[in-house]
């Protein structure tokens, strides 16, 4: 693999000295951008962030200092359709994806780059909201993690009852008359911090990390990202009636859940960790949508579990956590 020096935006990132980003090429030609950082001590192992719907790699770079400080390498991903990676719509405003399973093409040239900058096993994964569904599969399908840790992943979308039967009948019925490419009612065209007030919003009960967010997107506009197409609302839901019909992946789970959660299906989550052996599931009192996101009394703890989390499975037992919510 030739590796391709992309954009990345320390300016804005918040990360530990030393990250770069790389373009890579997908099997199906589509150009994503993935970047990684290195603790200065050899790394004990390799945490992968597969980031949510309209993220980008310079978002979690809070994320990649809590574990790079531990002894960790950190990689995150811009999906398509979303960051600097390949749009796919003439409007660029619009999240889509053709088929959701083409994640994982982008899953397969995030861990091909991790073999070539030779990372150090064990690899680990974090998967959050839209990056949990990918991430799940993905273990599925890849015999490449040694644990998972996942932050309200996206194994089912949140809608009031509603909202429920017109989103379905939107995602099914939209793309056959022709709307596919269209945003479903009532969405927005632009990014949702931008145009939402901290008071009152769905991801975080901390402002300074709500601004942060806000702050990035200000400083480089061509990272935000708005509401998803029709097409890939139906492949999402598609999606998660799948993955509820898989038996768990066989390596150990640990999964956050904000009891304040709004984006994601609450109860989807609760059975799905109720049927994976070794799994556990940690509510967050008052939590929102972005548990590594939250206050430092919430998130210091998550990232101390987390981490423990990944040492036990390096080790081959299950942690002791200290913190049960």
């Amino acid at each position: 693999m030739n590796l391709s020096p992309a954009p990345y935006f320390e300016d804005v990132a918040g990360a530990p000295a030393g990250g770069a980003a790389h373009w890579l090429k997908t099997s199906d030609g589509t150009r994503i951008r993935v970047g990684h950082w290195n603790p200065e001590c050899d790394a004990i192992g390799t945490v992968m962030i597969f980031p949510g719907r309209t993220e980008y790699i310079e978002k979690y770079g809070n994320a990649a200092g809590e574990f790079v400080r531990r002894g960790y390498a950190v990689l995150a991903v811009d999906w398509r359709g979303q960051g600097l990676a390949d749009r796919l719509l003439g409007d660029p405003r619009v999240g889509h994806v053709d088929r959701f399973t083409d994640f994982q093409q982008d899953v397969r040239a995030a861990l091909s780059l991790a073999k070539e900058l030779n990372l150090p096993k064990p690899w680990h994964v974090i998967g959050h909201s839209m990056g949990g569904a990918i991430g799940m599969r993905a273990a599925l399908e890849n015999n490449c993690f040694s644990s998972c840790v996942f932050t309200g992943p996206m194994w089912g979308i949140f809608f009031t009852p509603l909202m429920k039967p017109l989103s379905r009948l939107t995602a099914y019925w939209g793309p056959r008359i022709g709307l596919g490419e269209k945003t479903p009612p009532t969405t927005s065209l632009d990014s949702y911090v931008l145009i939402q007030p901290f008071e009152g919003n769905a991801l975080t009960r901390d402002p300074e990390m709500y601004r942060m967010m806000q702050d990035q997107l200000k400083a480089h506009p061509e990272l935000a990202l708005g509401a998803p197409s029709t097409i890939w609302l139906r492949e999402a839901l598609t999606e998660c009636e799948w993955l509820m019909e898989q038996k768990a992946p066989d390596i150990p789970c640990l999964t956050y859940l904000g009891s304040h959660e709004q984006i994601v299906d609450r109860k989807a989550i609760r059975d799905r960790m109720a049927n994976w052996p070794g799994g556990r599931l940690i509510e967050i009192p008052d939590g929102e949508h972005e548990v590594m996101m939250e206050a430092p009394d919430v998130r210091g703890p998550v990232f101390k579990e987390m981490a423990a989390h990944f040492s036990a499975a390096s080790n081959g037992h299950t942690p002791e956590l200290a913190v049960s919510r």
